[in-house]
């Protein structure tokens, strides 16, 4: 499971024009699925995003999570993170998971957020998406599961 969090003071997603999910800020989550991935990678990911402290305290350092500030989570399905461009020009997603498999762990992901009180917005799953984001510092980080 890989996730590309980036902290944001606001976004929100559209599809064909109509917003599917918005948040005021907090982490927007880029979601991919790899046909390995199991509930194990699931409930950790959602451990790690869930207490991953990249917001600052009164000093300016990385202190707090997404949790402690009330943010909101945005998350956004993306197999194309497993798309691998080492050969050719056009990318292999050999690596990603099945839609019916990542679209299942990809739900639970989003559950296990809110057990953690957490607020999740959410694209459409295999849609077309518009995502739009104001990037907080700019802050991005890549999350891999089984790393």
């Amino acid at each position: 499971m890989k996730v590309v969090a980036q902290r944001s003071k606001a976004a929100r997603v559209t599809v064909d024009g109509n917003v599917t999910g918005e948040i005021p800020f907090g982490l927007v989550l880029l979601v991919g699925m790899t046909h390995e991935d199991t509930e194990a990678d699931v409930r950790w990911m959602a451990d790690k995003v869930a207490g991953l402290r990249i917001f600052e305290d009164e000093w300016g350092k990385m202190n707090h999570s997404v949790t402690e500030v009330g943010g909101a989570i945005l998350s956004v399905s993306q197999f194309t993170l497993y798309g691998d461009c080492r050969k050719g020009r056009r990318p292999n997603f050999m690596a990603a998971a099945r839609p019916e498999q990542a679209e299942a762990l990809y739900v639970a992901f989003n559950a296990a957020l809110r057990e953690h009180g957490l607020r999740v917005e959410t694209g459409r799953f295999g849609a077309m998406m518009d995502v739009e984001l104001i990037n907080d510092g700019p802050v991005t980080l890549i999350l891999e599961s089984g790393a």
